[in-house]
């Protein structure tokens, strides 16, 4: 299939179409929301980048105000075959978005027998987090980091977004989420343009440690529970999710490391 930029206002969309057929059916993105409820929060995601791809990454913790709700919940997920998300914020809320937003993705290459190109996806996710701004005011805020491999400039790109849709493009590195501040602490010391991948991973995996032993929010990996962080790698050759076996030991040097 070839690689395009297309705009939706001209190229089928799967949210217009259900709009447009079958609104009831979309999730309330925009609608009205209740913010005082108890509401599950994802917390720390981050991406960088090395020569040929990226790394995105997220601890496992979610939050429910000063409870743990789950420790081992899935923040970054496969978008399509080279790209991929990492939420922050009302996981519910952020949860429905991805799904959607991969059906969004899907629908467009089946209609117009096309992939979107990676400019195309981070702006249409633009527009997702843009029409979620009604329930942002109510507190369900989501702010994700986007990725993936660029098959026209052969290389991995990495977006942040603000809770009003507002898009950026990184040249090295990012995180958010509660403990974004430390983690992007970690990354600005170890990163550099000539990082290697097994380098890369290993330096996510340690920003992510650093930023559970500051904040309370985000959940730091447990060897004896097998609990460890989530970790995507993007290049021409598709999106790969490590397996926990594979990220043991490089934990395992982080923890020691930070533990010495």
């Amino acid at each position: 299939m070839s690689d395009r930029s297309g705009e939706f206002g001209v190229n089928p969309s799967f949210i217009d179409f259900i709009r447009a057929t079958r609104p009831e059916a979309l999730p309330q993105m925009g609608g009205q929301g209740q913010a005082d409820i108890g509401i599950t929060h994802g917390t720390t995601v981050l991406g960088l980048k090395f020569p040929g791809g990226i790394v995105m990454a997220g601890d496992r913790r979610a939050t429910e105000g000063y409870t743990i709700a789950d420790d081992r919940m899935e923040k970054v997920f496969e978008a399509d075959d080279l790209s991929a998300i990492a939420i922050s914020g009302a996981a519910g809320q952020a949860v429905e978005m991805v799904r959607v937003f991969r059906l969004e993705l899907e629908h467009y290459e089946k209609i117009t027998g096309e992939r979107l190109s990676l400019e195309g996806k981070s702006n249409r996710l633009a527009q997702f987090i843009r029409e979620n701004l009604p329930m942002a005011f109510q507190g369900l805020v989501v702010v994700p980091l986007f990725g993936g491999y660029d098959p026209r400039r052969e290389e991995g790109r990495l977006f942040r977004y603000d809770a009003t849709g507002g898009r950026w493009e990184e040249q090295s590195f990012e995180s958010t989420g509660s403990g974004g501040r430390p983690a992007r602490g970690t990354l600005k010391k170890g990163w550099r343009p000539d990082i290697q991948r097994d380098e890369a991973i290993r330096l996510a995996a340690e920003a992510l440690y650093d930023a559970a032993q500051e904040d309370i929010g985000t959940g730091g990996p447990s060897l004896a529970k097998g609990i460890f962080p989530t970790v995507l790698v993007i290049t021409a050759d598709g999106v790969e999710k490590l397996s926990d076996e594979t990220l043991r030991p490089v934990v395992s040097l982080v923890v020691e490391g930070g533990d010495a």
